[in-house]
């Protein structure tokens, strides 16, 4: 068991430290104006472009041996869920036969 290490420091704030009180903390929850917006555009996008540099794309291989992957479970899915159904179909007309409802 772990020992216990006391309070843990945190960044978080009371509310009304961070945004004030009153008019003040509602103005600032309602998100700026148009202007604010269209000019953080630019910045939007410059970090769109280098989150998109990052990722990181699978090889053609990979991909289709992963499709082909994703196949054969499916049908094998597809295979088992066939079973399980008609046992319990024939299992269910064994009762309605054994109980004479047919």
């Amino acid at each position: 068991m772990a020992k216990d290490q006391g309070p843990v420091p945190t960044a978080i704030r009371p509310r009304a430290a961070v945004r004030g009180a009153g008019a003040a903390a509602e103005s600032s929850r309602k998100g700026g104006n148009l202007a604010d917006w269209i000019n953080g555009l630019p910045r939007f996008f410059r970090e769109v472009r280098a989150e998109a540099r990052k990722v990181t794309w699978t090889s053609w291989k990979e991909t289709w041996i992963t499709s082909v992957m994703v196949g054969i479970m499916v049908v094998a899915a597809a295979l088992f869920f066939f079973g399980v159904d008609a046992v319990f179909g024939l299992a269910m007309r064994w009762f309605l036969k054994f109980g004479g409802a047919e």
